[in-house]
């Protein structure tokens, strides 16, 4: 079948990696709280945040505010949501994809709903994509198989209409056990590239 369904992964594809351990580390190097103390608080409670059993004040809670600290909340997210950089290249690529007309245009990452949400707002991804298929809104991760087979089941696609871009390996490999096209994200160019192999271009 013909590809006409793009997921793609927003942190190391679209835009910056929003909270991964080293934006984590600079935040806490930035905010002067103890990193492996935080790290360890982190690790207990960041599938729940991910998957959108706690919300973001919640994880603070667990993680940041168990102790009095010099600053609040609003300054800490604050500091949080500045790690986001777009990938300019990337994001009009998939401008010129949706502007065909010719593709579904999905995004499937693992994200906590505060955090993309603000992402789809900052960078305009409302405007490029279609569907948002967040682990925060589903309730699984990847590379859980559970989450892919949704994304087929929520657009009623065949995997073989589907192209997976991801920067990690590992979240690639459901989903080519599904059945999907899969693409390991390096830069824009490449993936550009790749996808015209495939009969995909904008």
């Amino acid at each position: 079948m013909t590809i006409d369904t793009l997921f793609f992964d927003v942190g190391g594809v679209l835009l910056s990696n929003g909270w991964d351990g080293a934006g984590r580390r600079h935040v806490a190097d930035e905010m002067g709280i103890d990193f492996e103390e935080f790290a360890g608080r982190h690790e207990l409670v960041a599938d729940a945040f991910e998957t959108g059993e706690i919300d973001l004040s919640t994880y603070l809670d667990r993680t940041v505010f168990h102790k009095p600290r010099p600053f609040d909340e609003a300054e800490f997210v604050e500091h949080m949501l500045a790690l986001s950089r777009a990938d300019d290249a990337s994001l009009d690529l998939a401008s010129r994809l949706k502007r065909t007309g010719r593709y579904l245009m999905a995004i499937l990452n693992n994200e906590s709903k505060a955090l993309n949400q603000h992402r789809i707002d900052a960078f305009g991804l409302r405007e490029r994509f279609h569907l948002f298929l967040s682990s925060s809104i589903v309730g699984v991760k990847k590379p859980d198989e559970r989450i892919y087979r949704l994304a087929l089941e929520i657009t009623q696609r065949d995997p073989s209409q589907c192209l997976f871009v991801d920067d990690r390996p590992v979240n690639l490999e459901s989903a080519a056990d599904l059945g999907m096209e899969v693409v390991e994200f390096t830069d824009a160019s490449s993936f550009e590239r790749d996808l015209a192999r495939l009969g995909v271009s904008p």
